[in-house]
């Protein structure tokens, strides 16, 4: 394959993946192959299946994000992927490296946002505000360098580009991320903002899954998982 995938757990009814910057999850407007192509590619060559091998996506991740991404290979497995995330009983951690300190060392946000589907951006307004949704995460500051913070981010709900404007608002910009503030890009394109880990139980077996993805082959990813070993 030209893409080798990076494969955390692999079992008969899901697949886990840790996605590189710049890979997006489905299939969108820019025509470029998604990531759930690469994995039915992966999965018909693997098993020597003929024709495309039934992959579905469970949840997305932003296209300059980076981290663990989970694929039902059933429909079964599928619908009761949908059911867990729908329940909300997957649990979610991210890392953000951040440009400034939080306000405070941990903190619950909850805000409601807007997205402009024009801009491909969201807004935090009123709750009032006709189509708001609620928005809800949990973070906390786990390491610093002279420069830049470490925060782990625990989602609550999945809202569009969530994390990326919640931590904006509180003056936390995500380093690279030129939409939501960052003043200069990273070089490979990507912004500091990787899906650390997903815990949840197995939807067939009912085992507790836990998957973790490694950082980024990236100096300041790395510094920082040293300062935390």
């Amino acid at each position: 394959m030209k893409n080798s995938l990076d494969v955390i757990y692999e079992d008969n009814h899901i697949i886990i993946v840790n996605k590189k910057t710049g890979d997006i999850v489905q299939g969108d407007k820019t025509g470029d192959k998604p990531m759930s192509e690469d994995v039915s590619d992966f999965l018909s060559e693997k098993y020597n299946k003929p024709g495309k091998a039934f992959v579905g996506v469970v949840h997305r991740l932003d296209r300059p994000v980076t981290g663990v991404v989970l694929f039902a290979k059933t429909s079964k497995a599928l619908t009761r992927m949908n059911e867990i995330v729908k329940e909300r009983k997957i649990e979610k951690t991210y890392w953000a490296i951040v440009l400034q300190s939080p306000p405070k060392n941990e903190d619950r946000l909850v805000n409601y946002l807007m997205k402009n589907e024009k801009l491909n951006k969201s807004y935090i307004v009123q709750e009032t505000q006709s189509g708001a949704t609620r928005a809800e995460l949990g973070y906390r500051l786990i390491a610093s360098s002279d420069k830049y913070h470490l925060l782990e981010v625990e989602l609550f709900t999945g809202r569009h580009h969530q994390i990326r404007v919640q931590l904006s608002n509180i003056g936390c910009i995500i380093k690279g991320d030129l939409k939501y503030g960052a003043p200069r890009s990273n070089p490979d394109g990507s912004i500091c903002l990787h899906a650390r880990s997903l815990n949840f139980e197995h939807p067939v077996t009912h085992l507790n899954i836990h998957a973790t993805a490694k950082v980024p082959n990236e100096n300041l990813w790395h510094f920082f998982e040293q300062i935390l070993q």
